[in-house]
């Protein structure tokens, strides 16, 4: 589980499922990218809860558990965007959100001990 724990194999993942979300959005009809996409989203996971499990051992548990929440709302607001813009309903509250909760995100992973010290 060591290798998944690596927070370069993290930002990456992330990093290409957020190009791969907004190709999608920008598309018509976005079906293969959508797909690669949700496997994208399971390899964020897997990193981020690896993450968060050698997370545990800085002492900032709530902290991470903040964290991974955001980025599962993050991915989940990706998800619903995708979803609602296929059936042709708005969606812009769902982006918003994903702005919104990316940014949380974003602030505690660099905030936090085991990310890049932008912040500090």
């Amino acid at each position: 589980m060591d290798f998944l724990a690596r927070t370069d194999l993290h930002i990456t993942t992330w990093v290409i499922a957020i190009i791969l979300f907004f190709v999608a959005l920008a598309m018509a009809n976005p079906k293969v990218i959508h797909m690669i996409l949700r496997v994208f989203y399971i390899l964020v996971i897997v990193s981020g809860v690896a993450l968060f499990i050698k997370g545990m051992d800085f002492g900032q548990g709530m902290l991470y558990g903040f964290k991974l929440l955001a980025g599962i709302l993050v991915i989940g607001m990706m998800e619903m965007s995708l979803v609602k813009k296929k059936k042709g309903k708005p969606f812009t509250l769902f982006v918003v959100l994903f702005f919104v909760f990316f940014l949380i995100a974003l602030f505690l992973g660099f905030k936090l001990p085991m990310g890049i010290h932008f912040l500090a």
